[in-house]
């Protein structure tokens, strides 16, 4: 039976391929509630729930177009120091919150920094890489 539209409550554990753990919602004691196939999930991980019965435990691996996307070159841009008072004190490395002019706020990781320049790059911090997901599905309503 599909859970698609449903409110689903689930653990799991994210690795890259590597075995390095992003995520995990074991560490923090607090399962994941979301509504399945409702876009609120990286696409891999909807489809993989979709299918699920409560109690299973699945093990999945979602190439890049299936979970964070490709890194795009167009989401790192370099600006003028001068176009953006403070932004010399940035240090490459630093995760930071920029806003567009309608409001809307983004995260960011400073790339590089020079005399003049700073680049920001706007990409997802897992986007390009291949993710591995050990979810449990604990509730389905």
């Amino acid at each position: 039976m599909s859970n698609e539209g449903k409110k689903v409550k689930v653990h799991y554990t994210g690795t890259l391929d590597d075995g390095t753990k992003f995520d995990s919602s074991y560490d923090r004691n607090q399962p994941l509630e979301f509504t399945c196939m409702a876009g609120q999930m990286i696409p891999g991980f909807d489809r993989a729930v979709k299918d699920m019965e409560v109690g299973q435990k699945l093990t999945v691996h979602l190439e890049p177009k299936d979970a964070y996307g490709e890194r795009r070159d167009d989401a790192v841009q370099t600006i003028a120091l001068s176009n953006m008072p403070g932004a010399e004190t940035l240090k490459a490395g630093e995760k930071i919150v920029l806003s567009d002019p309608m409001g809307n706020r983004f995260p960011a990781l400073v790339s590089e920094v020079t005399d003049t320049e700073i680049t920001f790059d706007m990409n997802h911090e897992l986007a390009g890489k291949a993710l591995n997901f050990e979810i449990e599905l604990l509730e389905a309503n």
